[in-house]
């Protein structure tokens, strides 16, 4: 049988990534945190608490590890909440921390990629509305100039905003996320907030920093019929990616945002991707179910036979992560 050794490119980037409230510990101004606190709202009632304790100096042993493994590469988040505690307070020691993370990440061999939003909102933030409250766009462009303007020297990748989709539906339709919305409608006004908040974010980086890469983390999910001689199944499998997966990077293209029924034109959001950000996990089937008409009549399910993570959350499919680079290389940028 014939052998052959495959290599990456020059220059293939090979790391991993972290989120500030993943991985901090004691973010207690943010949205997150006061969700934790609520009985029944994370398994078996966990907080983030210390988390890695990154703020407390750990992310330096946990990045040399990752160097020794031969990661080249590591994408983190900064906490808005701590940057800009409260409207227009910026905590100058907060970035001095930011500053230190990144040049650990430099000094040990790897790049560093920025997320400005993963998740998470200051508490003030939350109480005006959060994304709902079209305020947030020009606020978030305030944040990002500030973290922009005192990292620019070290990093030149960034991402706005970290899987919008599942932002919006697990926060204000399936209600997993803070605020625990279930409205359609708020995760529509959500992700057009969100769109021009990315154009506005965007643009200033670029004013900052003219040479740099700026993006959207997107999440792919993988969506199969339950049955594929069921045009049901098949319509509903079709439904669920379009609408799932294609809406905010098709906006990013062309400025228009495609919901069932409705068209919103945001021109200011058209070509403001400088690369396609993926993130996969697994891939569902979906069944036509008439009891379901919240999930828009699909029942989604994994087969009995699926290798399951610990909680039953995903399906271990490595199929589907071809399929959702196949998907993301159809938009004509470099795949991060």
């Amino acid at each position: 049988m014939m052998e052959g050794t495959y290599y990456f490119p020059p220059g293939f980037l090979w790391g991993t990534a972290t989120s500030a409230h993943q991985v901090e510990g004691g973010n207690s101004n943010n949205d997150w945190w006061d969700w934790e606190q609520g009985n029944g709202r994370i398994i078996d009632g966990q907080t983030s608490a210390k988390a890695c304790d990154w703020w407390g100096g750990r992310w330096r042993e946990d990045l040399s590890h990752a160097s020794d493994m031969g990661q080249n590469a590591h994408r983190f988040s900064i906490e808005w909440s701590r940057v800009e505690p409260d409207p227009e307070v910026w905590d100058e020691n907060a970035l001095a921390y930011y500053r230190e993370l990144t040049k650990g990440i430099l000094d040990r061999g790897m790049k560093p990629m920025i997320t400005l939003h993963h998740f998470t909102n200051p508490l003030w933030v939350a109480r005006l509305g959060g994304w709902l409250n079209p305020e947030i766009v020009g606020l978030f462009e305030r944040f990002s100039r500030k973290v922009v303007g005192a990292l620019s020297d070290l990093a030149d990748m960034w991402v706005t905003i970290n899987e919008p989709n599942i932002y919006a539906y697990s926060g204000y339709l399936d209600g997993a996320f803070p605020p625990g919305e279930m409205d359609l409608s708020k995760m529509i006004k959500v992700l057009e907030n969100m769109l021009m908040a990315h154009a506005a974010a965007y643009q200033a980086i670029h004013e900052i920093q003219p040479e740099s890469l700026v993006g959207v983390a997107h999440h792919y999910r993988g969506f199969l019929p339950a049955s594929t001689a069921n045009p049901l199944d098949r319509f509903v499998a079709n439904f669920r990616s379009r609408y799932f997966n294609d809406i905010f990077p098709n906006a990013l293209i062309d400025g228009k945002a495609r919901f069932p029924g409705r068209t919103i034109h945001i021109p200011q959001a058209a070509g403001t991707q400088d690369y396609f950000g993926l993130n996969y996990y697994t891939v569902e089937r979906d069944a036509f179910d008439l009891r379901c008409s919240k999930q828009f009549f699909t029942r989604d399910f994994y087969p009995q036979s699926a290798d399951l993570s610990p909680t039953g959350h995903m399906a271990n499919e490595p199929e589907g992560f071809a399929k959702a680079i196949k998907w993301a290389n159809s938009y004509g940028l470099p795949i991060i």
